[in-house]
């Protein structure tokens, strides 16, 4: 199964959260600090919410959820062979999540990812999605990534 994902970036996760409940009539599949997930069925959609970091109402960044390494693998492929810039990450842990991911920005810079999630890890294990934003000295907080950077997340 595939599934569009979407990223915003929020000012008050509370209230993005009980909104994006009661619009999609779902509760979240993910809830850490400073970042949420939903995983709807239908229509088939990654909503994540990233809370503290870039402007509220604006989009982070957009992707792909696949079920395999493989399709990962494929789609990179794909794109290299289509002769765009690729950037590939391989076990990262992003979003409270290991991950394996391409990602591809569009050529207005908006930043796609397909990937897929290889475990699930839990809240204290992962240091990147801060609600602050702010992350330690040296290192980008989750999904604030420089657009130039291969280092992106979610």
């Amino acid at each position: 199964m595939s599934r569009v994902q979407l990223a915003l970036n929020v000012s008050d996760l509370d209230a993005a959260v009980e909104f994006y409940t009661k619009l999609f009539a779902a509760a979240p599949a993910k809830r850490r600090p400073g970042y949420a997930n939903f995983a709807i069925a239908d229509p088939p959609l990654k909503l994540v919410l990233i809370e503290g970091v870039g402007a509220p109402g604006t989009l982070n960044h957009l992707g792909v959820e696949v079920a395999t390494t493989d399709e990962v693998a494929t789609a990179d492929a794909r794109l290299r062979d289509a002769g765009l810039t690729c950037a590939t990450e391989e076990q990262v842990s992003c979003c409270y999540a290991l991950q394996d991911k391409v990602w591809v920005d569009a050529p207005d810079g908006e930043p796609w990812e397909i990937y897929t999630v290889l475990a699930d890890e839990v809240a204290d294990a992962v240091a990147d999605a801060r609600p602050d934003g702010d992350a330690p000295a040296g290192e980008t907080s989750c999904c604030d990534a420089a657009p130039e950077s291969a280092a992106r997340c979610c």
